[in-house]
């Protein structure tokens, strides 16, 4: 009887799993990034001079974003091209997508729309909560804080507007709250700054089509020889990069480079989506000309480790040049596609 009671009240150890900086669940740690050092000094003091001068430029609560910007639009864009520092990542994609600016004309909107309004949806989004970033602590425990989020800020959306997703709204939650994340969704989706990418999501992706006829141009223009290998294998950008554009990477690559690209996504439209997925291709390029139809396939959706390397990949995207042939291309599509909403198709922003 005493034994068990000493068994009944003995701790239990908690198991406290091993998650990265973004907050994903770790792999063993024999991998190339589970490898790596510490920070040194150097670049701890490094970092720390960088975040000071972002405070700086932003402002307190972002008072002088806009004053920044206007005075020194390069000096931004540079800087943005470089990487926002995490610990400003949701103030600034906020200041850079517009959606502050929704939210402060828009008092108790979201309120309104995730108690008292009902979805349609509801059953679509329940089934689809636990599949957004599922090796990420935050959205992992079922009902728990990150997939109730999910689920209120989806659901407020699909109220507002049908047509919701999952991932994109996941990748927001991690940096601002449910209110934030639900405008900076309307923001992107109805075109605070940049064009609208509403046509996304909307019954039968008229945008992704759009978006895949063209870098399936840039391919052929850039890249002739991988061209005509994929026209050979019969591969077209349906079959690997549809989710490039539907997430913006968020789902296909690496949490630290996607974060990389969504920075500049936000602030100077999808025209770096083309860029960046261009520059991989790019990359890969000798390698993927050697592959047959299956090998191709796989190796399209899984890139080598030194692909994904933003230090690497990202110089080389916006060293490309896409502006004038994705005018000319979105013409073309236009002209054979006359059927489409004039809203799917806005012109993109130049680099």
């Amino acid at each position: 009887m005493e034994k068990k009671e000493l068994d009944e009240h003995d701790e239990v150890p908690i198991v406290v799993p091993k998650v990265d900086k973004f907050g994903f669940l770790k792999q063993e740690t024999n991998s190339p990034e589970g490898l790596k050092r510490s920070k040194s000094a150097i670049e701890f003091e490094r970092e720390e001079r960088r975040i000071r001068k972002w405070r700086k430029m932003v402002g307190v609560g972002g008072s002088d974003w806009n004053h920044y910007v206007w005075r020194k639009p390069h000096v931004v864009k540079r800087r943005i091209r470089k990487g926002i520092p995490d610990c400003l990542r949701g103030l600034v994609w906020q200041l850079i997508s517009g959606s502050r600016e929704l939210l402060l004309m828009n008092p108790g909107v979201y309120e309104q729309l995730v108690v008292y309004e009902t979805s349609a949806s509801e059953i679509d989004i329940i089934r689809d909560i636990s599949r957004t970033f599922p090796s990420h602590i935050f959205f992992q425990q079922r009902h728990g804080p990150g997939q109730r989020s999910l689920y209120n800020v989806l659901k407020a959306y699909s109220v507002y507007d049908r047509e919701g997703m999952g991932f994109v709204a996941g990748l927001l939650l991690l940096y601002m709250s449910e209110e934030d994340a639900f405008w900076l969704l309307v923001a992107l989706l109805k075109g605070a700054v940049h064009a609208p990418m509403e046509g996304l999501y909307m019954v039968g992706l008229p945008l992704v089509q759009q978006y895949l006829f063209q870098l399936d141009q840039l391919v052929k223009e850039h890249l002739p020889k991988l061209g005509e290998h994929f026209a050979k294998e019969m591969i077209n950008p349906s079959m690997y990069a549809s989710q490039w554009f539907i997430t913006v990477f968020s789902y296909s690559f690496p949490f630290h480079l996607a974060l990389r690209i969504w920075d500049v996504f936000l602030f100077e439209g999808a025209i770096i989506i083309f860029k960046v997925g261009l520059a991989v291709l790019k990359y890969c390029h000798d390698d993927l000309i050697k592959l047959p139809f299956e090998k191709l396939i796989y190796a399209l959706r899984n890139f080598p480790a030194d692909a994904m390397n933003p230090d690497m990949l990202l110089p080389m995207a916006y060293s490309l040049k896409v502006s004038k042939s994705l005018d000319e291309s979105k013409e073309e599509y236009m002209k054979q596609n006359k059927n489409l909403p004039n809203e799917v198709g806005q012109k993109l922003q130049p680099s």
